[in-house]
């Protein structure tokens, strides 16, 4: 009785609009009294906790916040480019653990942006700006070697739109970073792992260093999911990274160096002339 009494109380609070990406939900976490998951067209794209902004649950987004984390010394502040906003999740989280970071936030549906500034309001203290406007349209805006990390998280009806995953993307990406700076991109994909290879394949076009979070299903090709890429000009810190992956709720595997090449299987750089859409995920996904 209790949990059903529970449940009705999640569904009357729960705010539905729709937005320029479909049917936005926002959904309150029954165990979390300021804590909500947000929902576009009913896949789930990011929860926040306002009173614990430094609390990830998502399993990608615990792995973006590793990397934010590894990008710079604990608590120094970081110069942020957030491509894609959601519930600006990450955004919030780097504000929550290293105070003074600066932060731009480039999320084209300006309908969920007001939706969730009104619903999930920003800390006014947060120097985070927010533009909406197309992520790459966006990106070209920031100034050479301004970022110390950029987040890639686009997805537009559960796929991540063609002109954001081709070299000439990532050669923005690279002029926008810092020397040393880290780019990190949330990808998903599903059997025979296709866009993955060849997005990886791409950021090495661009990129000297890379690495490859995921669950080891994902990776054997067992099951649609997410993966993070991080790329750099610098040797990036897989030894943090992996101790941090192997201990999280859901432990995932990082792939660096041959074993990660060999995984790419002789994949080619997508270039815009070539790029397409990530693979749209199976219904089962979302059940």
């Amino acid at each position: 009785m209790a949990r059903n009494k529970q449940r009705e109380r999640a569904a009357a609070d729960a705010v539905s609009e729709t937005v320029d990406g479909g049917l936005a939900e926002l959904i309150p976490d029954r165990d979390r009294p300021r804590a909500w998951t947000l929902l576009l067209d009913g896949a789930p794209q990011s929860h926040v906790d306002l009173d614990d902004p430094a609390a990830l649950t998502f399993e990608y987004q615990r792995r973006l916040g590793h990397v934010a984390d590894l990008a710079a010394p604990p608590g120094r502040p970081l110069q942020a480019v957030h491509l894609g906003g959601g519930a600006f999740t990450l955004a919030r989280y780097v504000a929550a653990t290293r105070p003074r970071s600066t932060q731009q936030v480039v999320e084209i549906d300006e309908p969920l942006v007001r939706l969730v500034r009104r619903e999930l309001p920003l800390d006014p203290g947060a120097r985070i700006r927010v533009r909406s406007t197309d992520a790459r349209a966006g990106l070209a805006k920031v100034p050479d070697g301004w970022a110390d990390l950029i987040i890639a998280d686009v997805f537009r009806g559960a796929r991540t739109p063609a002109h954001l995953t081709s070299t000439e993307f990532l050669d923005e990406v690279r002029r926008a970073l810092r020397p040393g700076g880290t780019y990190a991109a949330n990808l998903a994909d599903g059997p025979p792992l296709a866009h993955l290879r060849g997005q990886i394949a791409t950021a090495a076009a661009v990129f000297p260093e890379l690495a490859l979070i995921a669950d080891p299903t994902v990776l054997r090709g067992r099951r649609f999911g997410n993966a993070v890429l991080v790329a750099s000009d610098r040797e990036l810190p897989v030894a943090d990274l992996t101790r941090r992956v192997a201990t999280d709720p859901h432990p995932g595997r990082v792939e660096h160096g041959r074993p990660l090449a060999d995984f790419t299987g002789g994949a080619a750089p997508v270039t815009d002339a070539t790029a397409k859409a990530s693979p749209a995920p199976p219904p089962s996904v979302f059940r």
